[in-house]
């Protein structure tokens, strides 16, 4: 399969060629990392291809907000998990009129048949990043079958060859799957041994993907009390991208809902109704994940704690060791 890319200008990029079905079907891994350098911008994907999965990952540094053709030959036929780790885009696939929206931190499960669209991309510096798996129906027939009734009627909408996304509104990326997906994209095992635990990683995904969409279908009548369509739930999305882009220096909760413009009550409510958890709960966890980030890259980890703002290493140390289980100093030695 390849992938075609226009500008704004008519002018053509090749991105290369993308794993077959032949290659994904193969027993071992095949992997494959590229940079690419564009007049409007830059990208870097890795690929992995192995045993009906097929995983693709990077990011794209844009010179400014771009409106991108696609053009994509060959076979497309798979299932895909999509997760948005930053910036914003959106794509209109022209083959069938349908239209996706793609926002930081929200993820969700999707089958296209035929793709033939416009994508565009923006948000902070222009950069997107992105983590996608993709399953071949086979296998991932093998994953529904008998699962859960999310994945079961997803299944069956495949089946009849009808385009479909697992939900209506894109949801929130757990901490666990962040925690899932970084330990994919630092796999350092090899041979057999690595795809089985990429295999292992990419259901692990999907489970916990499915089991929050189930989770979300349980509580939405008393979700719906609380928080309504529209204003209130942008103000909590908004909420959430200022408390993350504000991590070091986090506003106090009257604070948030103000600069939110949501009341306190239902600032609270609302988050634990749409991700989960308390407001600072989350806030934790995104910090403690952007540290084992930043820790993983061999950044020292007294500059880590002073980026993220906690008040001494020691008190980093201690939230460090509640959430993961051991020290900052060991998850660089892995």
């Amino acid at each position: 399969m390849g992938v075609h890319v226009f500008d704004e200008l008519g002018r053509e990029y090749y991105v290369g060629d993308v794993f077959s079905n032949e290659m994904v079907e193969q027993p071992l891994v095949t992997e494959r990392r590229e940079v690419y350098t564009f007049p409007i911008g830059n990208a870097e994907m890795v690929q992995l291809a192995f045993s009906g999965i097929y995983i693709v990952y990077g990011d794209m540094l844009l010179n400014k907000t771009q409106r991108l053709r696609y053009e994509i030959t060959g076979e497309i036929d798979m299932v895909e998990m999509h997760f948005t780790l930053q910036g914003n885009g959106q794509m209109m696939n022209l083959a069938s009129g349908k239209e996706h929206h793609f926002k930081a931190n929200q993820h969700n499960l999707h089958y296209t048949p035929l793709f033939s669209g416009i994508g565009q991309y923006g948000g902070v510096l222009n950069k997107y990043k992105f983590f996608e798996v993709h399953f071949t129906k086979r296998f991932f027939f093998e994953l529904a079958k008998e699962s859960c009734p999310s994945l079961m009627h997803f299944a069956e909408m495949i089946a009849s060859g009808e385009e479909i996304d697992l939900s209506r509104e894109n949801m929130p990326i757990s901490f666990a799957m962040h925690q899932c997906i970084n330990d994919i994209m630092n796999a350092n095992f090899t041979g057999r041994l690595k795809l089985l635990y990429l295999q292992s990683k990419c259901i692990e995904l999907l489970t916990l993907q499915s089991q929050m969409y189930e989770d979300a279908i349980r509580s939405a009548p008393a979700a719906s009390c609380i928080i309504k369509p529209g204003h209130d739930t942008d103000s909590i999305y908004f909420a959430r991208e200022y408390l993350m882009q504000h991590a070091a220096q986090p506003p106090s909760l009257s604070e948030l809902a103000k600069i939110a413009g949501i009341n306190e009550f239902k600032l609270k409510q609302g988050f634990k109704a749409l991700f989960n958890n308390t407001v600072f709960g989350y806030l934790t966890d995104y910090k403690l994940n952007q540290a084992r980030e930043l820790i993983v890259g061999d950044i020292p980890i007294k500059e880590v704690a002073d980026r993220l703002g906690y008040s001494s290493v020691q008190h980093f140390n201690s939230a460090f060791r509640k959430k993961f289980g051991m020290p900052p100093g060991k998850v660089r030695k892995k």
